[in-house]
């Protein structure tokens, strides 16, 4: 299994319009700081699959060479984790596109003019895809309805994607993350900076020692942390095009 963080950025993206500071500065200047908005590339021998569409996936795309995707895994409803699929059309058809109920009755109405292949799953209730197991567990984050992390296992191997969420993750959810080879979280700030919706680094490194991480790589990552060279020096931060292999 491989995977390739393809978008590492938050909503905004880095750099921010009309932003100066040190790190849109660097991104500006083709440093690691620039950071597209959330979609991560999932390979096996049999076949590619994206968890969440994030809306610069055209250019993600077409920068990693990825030709064809076997399907689509949303984890909520927010913009910047979906809106990118609007790029398949007239370029791929009949996609195959995951997620549950809630998640996907918003999104494929929000793209009725477009006509993937609806496989609704449950919470907790494991699927195949590209001879991997994907799991979705319910996390934390208002006001999305009913938003999911993602687990892929192959073999003994573990990765989990929490996803978009906040710290007060269910004890039903943790028990099913507990011991990934790599924890994919979301780690939007660094502790000073007030944040309510997702973790900020200190929280997810928290997350990390509670689930009994092997590995931890941060994503969904802000402009608030210093530019990527320095930050990273201190923090496990995911970049734009950071591939892992399994």
């Amino acid at each position: 299994m491989k995977i390739t963080l393809l978008g590492t950025g938050d909503a905004p993206g880095t750099p921010v319009i009309g932003c100066t500071c040190p790190t849109c500065t660097d991104a500006h200047n083709g440093g690691r700081s620039k950071r597209t908005r959330s979609s991560i590339l999932i390979e096996t021998e049999k076949g590619k699959v994206l968890v969440d569409t994030g809306p610069d996936l055209r250019f993600q795309l077409l920068g990693s060479g990825v030709q064809y995707i076997d399907g689509v895994i949303w984890t909520h409803t927010h913009y910047d984790h979906f809106a990118g699929f609007a790029e398949f059309h007239r370029v791929q058809y009949n996609v195959d596109v995951y997620g549950i109920k809630e998640t996907l009755d918003y999104i494929l109405e929000y793209l009725h003019y477009m006509h993937p292949q609806r496989h609704e799953v449950r919470m907790y209730t494991p699927f195949l895809l590209i001879g991997l197991e994907f799991t979705l567990f319910e996390v934390v984050h208002p006001p999305a309805k009913r938003p999911a992390g993602v687990i892929i296992k192959e073999g003994q191997k573990k990765v989990v994607i929490t996803g978009d969420t906040q710290r007060n993750i269910s004890s039903r959810s943790l028990e099913v993350m507990i011991g990934p080879d790599i924890l994919i979280a979301d780690a939007i700030v660094p502790p000073n900076v007030g944040v309510k919706k997702h973790m900020n680094s200190k929280e997810a490194l928290d997350l990390a020692r509670e689930i009994r991480a092997k590995k931890v790589v941060f994503t969904h990552l802000s402009h608030y942390f210093a530019p990527h060279d320095v930050a990273s020096n201190e923090l496990p931060l995911g970049f734009d095009g950071m591939e892992i292999d399994i």
